[in-house]
């Protein structure tokens, strides 16, 4: 049990329902210095105290621990596939996922690791994108390439996208598989 997130989930649920530290201390027959040292991660509550706590804040202990770190393939593969939006507008390859991934963090094993790969990869792809037509107007500028500038452009552009599709479509048959996921390259920016 991560005393972090249970004193997250304490203060949450406590908040949620308009309680005060001392509200909360007296419903659940608690001390008032307990649920300090609760929810500033500084002890670990006994069985006793999660039940009390739990009764008080109208929850089950098991809502209130959150054992919920559960092995979901169907999580994962819709994490991976949500970097897809890439194909209507490349920075949605970076957002949705980011999304998805903070919204499934902590509940889903192994979605940490592929959430941090899979954006570290298209924030990696954006640069690579973006930075593309910057070199291709420096590289115009050659009297071998000014004529080319165009075609490259749009050939460069179209290898980009394929390989992005490729990469996504590859983890997914790795995710699918229960096989560990490959990103390259990329940069981290996510650790």
């Amino acid at each position: 049990m991560d005393k972090n997130h249970l004193a997250e989930k304490i203060k949450e649920l406590r908040n949620k329902r308009g309680m005060s530290q001392e509200v909360l201390a007296e419903e659940s027959g608690l001390s008032l210095r307990t649920i300090q040292r609760i929810e500033n991660s500084n002890s670990n509550p006994t069985g006793e105290t999660l039940k009390r706590l739990s009764n008080a804040l109208h929850v089950t202990p098991d809502e209130l621990i959150d054992w919920s770190v559960k092995k979901d393939t169907k999580s994962l593969l819709f994490l991976n596939l949500s970097a897809l939006t890439f194909l209507f507008f490349p920075l949605l390859g970076i957002l949705v996922p980011f999304i998805v991934f903070t919204n499934k963090k902590e509940k889903v094993k192994n979605i940490d690791t592929l959430g941090r790969d899979l954006i570290n990869f298209e924030i990696t792809w954006n640069i690579v994108l973006f930075s593309l037509p910057i070199l291709l107007f420096i590289l115009s500028k050659t009297p071998l390439i000014e004529n080319l500038t165009l075609k490259l452009f749009f050939i460069s552009i179209g290898v980009l996208y394929f390989f992005n599709l490729c990469f996504i479509l590859f983890n997914t048959l790795r995710i699918n598989n229960e096989n560990i996921t490959i990103y390259y390259p990329k940069i981290k920016f996510l650790k």
